[in-house]
């Protein structure tokens, strides 16, 4: 699609599901989903924005409790489809995996130049007070927009919730209560909006190389997370390590990247880490990076041979080591494109 900064921009709308998504039957009381082909009539606030726009719709629509990989590879497929047609995507998702999939796309859209932003909402999009309207107009309006030679302002994957577009794959869903239910604990958002769309121009990525979108849609999802907390027994670190046909671990220690020292438990990662898993700490505090070599704690992991995570969430660890391993990668070059940054999920040491 030609970069001409006077022509009307269109955007394609994939409805995968979600709260956004419903509304009340007026006669028994109960929340059904929208059907997408007609928005204007529940969102008429649509007429007023310059775009044009297309809907598409998950048939049935999924709970987002329930989004598995081969959704994932349904929204990239349909991005990748519609990727000259459109300026930009806006994902409707429940936001109980909205962090995942924002994670997940960012890697698998490599080389991406257009706007690819999820939203959602607490109360669905027919109740009164419903935060539903207000994320999909801004959310709209934010893949639409160009500067004035018709480039996107935010060419990247991103997650937009009550007055904040952050990067998806540093996003996280921190209340399952309030409207501003999504922050980024590590890196700032990407614009704040008020009664002005105020882009933070220096920390979007803009991606300046030539080469077109290469989407990629394999995960493996052969891998565990396992949380760590005082008194956890040898039995259930055993059963969980020696599951049959494991490939990866994400290790949810304390602090700055900090476990048990117990000769038991440092036995079960060497073991483990010995018959190929990659095992992958992250941090189980909301922010704050992973540095084991700060006390011994954390050195003993990395002589066990437990690779960092940096700064990345949680769920971008997650989606991240499925991803590589997704890609046939073997547990020393998935080890070493952890820390590697593909998409801004993580701050690379200077």
């Amino acid at each position: 699609m030609a970069n001409n900064p006077d022509r009307k921009p269109k955007v394609l709308i994939i409805y995968t599901g979600g709260t956004i998504g419903m509304v009340q039957n007026p006669k028994t009381g109960a929340h059904e989903p929208l059907d997408f082909t007609h928005l204007a009539k529940h969102v008429p606030e649509l007429e007023q924005i310059a775009v044009d726009y297309d809907t598409v719709q998950f048939n049935p629509p999924i709970d987002s409790s329930n989004i598995e990989p081969h959704h994932w590879a349904q929204i990239a497929h349909t991005i990748v489809d519609g990727y000259m047609d459109y300026d930009g995507f806006v994902v409707l998702h429940g936001t109980d995996t909205m962090a995942y999939t924002a994670s997940a796309l960012s890697f698998m859209l490599q080389n991406l130049q257009k706007p690819v932003i999820l939203t959602g909402s607490q109360l669905p999009i027919g109740i009164l007070r419903t935060d539903g309207k207000e994320n999909l107009i801004t959310a709209i309006e934010m893949a639409a927009a160009r500067d004035k030679i018709g480039q996107p302002m935010v060419p990247e994957v991103c997650v937009y919730f009550q007055t904040k577009l952050l990067r998806g794959n540093r996003s996280k869903k921190l209340s399952a209560e309030e409207c501003n239910a999504f922050h980024s604990p590590n890196y700032p958002a990407l614009a704040d909006i008020g009664i002005h769309i105020t882009y933070a121009h220096h920390h979007i990525h803009y991606n300046m190389r030539t080469e077109h979108l290469t989407p990629y849609y394999d995960f493996c999802t052969d891998v565990v997370m396992l949380k760590l907390y005082p008194g956890i027994p040898q039995h259930i670190v055993h059963a969980m390590l020696t599951i049959p046909g494991l490939k990866g671990v994400v290790l949810e220690t304390f602090g700055t990247g900090n476990a048990t020292t117990a000769s038991w438990f440092l036995s079960e990662i060497k073991s483990a880490i010995a018959r190929g898993i990659v095992i992958v700490n992250v941090t189980q505090c909301i922010g704050g990076t992973v540095e084991m070599d700060i006390y011994d704690t954390g050195n003993q992991l990395i002589q066990a041979g437990v690779t960092g995570s940096g700064d990345m969430t949680t769920e971008a660890t997650m989606t991240k080591l499925m991803f590589l391993l997704g890609q046939g990668m073997t547990p020393d070059e998935v080890k070493q494109h952890m820390l590697q940054s593909i998409a801004g999920e993580l701050t690379e040491p200077r």
